[in-house]
């Protein structure tokens, strides 16, 4: 009797831990799926409290592992995530192709160019007498022993700090000295364009490439910034301490990206007066570590100093007019210093609309709770800064085109 009782006591006790087990593992499941759903502005802690237009699908403290993984789910950071890392790879892949293609595309065209057209106008014997002068202008591929021969018929060049285009004209006349003399003397509008094209032709390839440094300073500071946006909005709602370590990063990447943005044209417009490239390099390079040294304050991610933070970045945009002026002042007879202007003009317009409209947090501000996922305004920010950036990589090429062509 005793037996028996014994072994239904522990049959219910069996039952007892097998209830229990199996409630335990239904409320891990449960605790799984509450703890990784998006939730509602209302229950964030006060870190993630940013915008209170966007009312809901925040993510909220989840492991860093389910962090990496939403960047292939919905939510409300998705758009911010996305439009800096394609970003990133865009810029990533422009620099590629500016290291190993642009300086043979702007070396390549101009000789074709004035090969066919010598051709076309007849002026057969004027391209054959430069080819005797210049056999490698025949083969036009041969760059390298085009330039060799240039520097060997021109042996002043290399004493030379700074060749202007004309100098070399001038000694090349030594050379063809029937053409050129006729191209001197004539008023033909043709002939003159002869004479440009020559030296648009003849400059870059005798003189070595100016240095590249400040355009890829910049399209390093762009890949820097966009990377690390993406990074901080993918994984800034970790922790709180996280959160506050990408959210610095993500203002270093802003600053650098403003400040090499100066690079190339502030070094290729005063590249032959040192004093005022020296100058304003240094001062927007200390700006943009006086604007990273005042970010790491925590007081500057508080949400009432949104409009602070947006209006010190546009604070050093604006520091770029002084030497944009200064450089039309200088060359406003140029077409070039108009054509770099009116692109700079354009970047300036798409940073400083995605300013206002960040620091406005325009639209969803009328809206509140329709723009969660998609169209509010720091997307729209992320996507104007993205067109901005692109917009100054042309206006690189440009100056890397006019230094080549016209050096100082």
């Amino acid at each position: 009797m005793v037996s028996s009782s014994q072994t239904i006591y522990n049959q219910a006790d069996c039952e007892d831990e097998e209830e229990i087990s199996l409630k335990k593992r239904n409320g891990k499941r449960l605790w799984k799926k509450v703890k990784y759903q998006l939730i509602e502005y209302h229950s964030l802690p006060p870190y993630l409290r940013d915008n209170e237009y966007i009312l809901s699908h925040y993510r909220c403290e989840w492991p860093l592992k389910q962090l990496l993984l939403s960047i292939f789910t919905i939510h409300n950071e998705t758009l911010n995530v996305w439009t800096h890392l394609i970003g990133f790879f865009l810029f990533l892949s422009l620099a590629i192709y500016t290291a190993t293609t642009v300086p043979d595309v702007m070396e390549y065209y101009p000789l074709q160019h004035l090969a066919e057209m010598l051709k076309k106008a007849g002026l057969h014997d004027v391209h054959s007498t430069l080819v005797s002068c210049l056999p490698s202008l025949s083969n036009i591929p041969d760059f390298s022993t085009l330039r060799s021969e240039l520097k060997a018929s021109l042996p002043y060049i290399n004493s030379l700090s700074s060749v202007s285009g004309w100098h070399i004209m001038e000694h090349l006349s030594n050379c063809l000295p029937e053409r050129f003399s006729h191209l001197n003397q004539t008023d033909d509008h043709f002939l003159w364009s002869v004479k440009d094209n020559l030296l648009n032709t003849i400059a870059p390839l005798a003189v070595d490439p100016i240095t590249r440094w400040p355009f890829y300073a910049f399209l390093g500071g762009a890949m820097f910034c966009l990377l690390a946006s993406s990074a901080c909005h993918l994984l800034c709602c970790h922790s709180e301490r996280l959160s506050y370590i990408m959210l610095r990063f993500d203002y270093a990447g802003i600053a650098a990206l403003i400040t090499t943005s100066f690079y190339p044209p502030v070094y290729y417009s005063f590249m032959c007066n040192l004093f005022f490239c020296n100058l304003y390099l240094s001062l927007i390079t200390i700006l943009g570590i006086a604007t990273i040294v005042f970010s790491l304050s925590p007081v500057f991610q508080n949400p009432e100093y949104r409009s602070i933070r947006a209006s010190l970045f546009f604070g050093m945009g604006i520091s770029g007019v002084a030497p944009i002026f200064h450089k039309l002042i200088l060359y406003r007879h140029q077409p070039e210093a108009l054509q770099t202007t009116g692109y700079e003009i354009l970047m300036g317009a798409f940073y400083g609309i995605g300013a206002l409209i960040y620091a406005k947090r325009i639209p969803e501000r009328w809206w509140p709770g329709k723009f969660d996922i998609a169209g509010h305004s720091h997307s729209i920010f992320h996507i104007l800064v993205v067109a901005g950036a692109y917009t100054h990589y042309h206006t690189g090429l440009l100056y890397l085109k006019w230094r080549d062509v016209h050096g100082c």
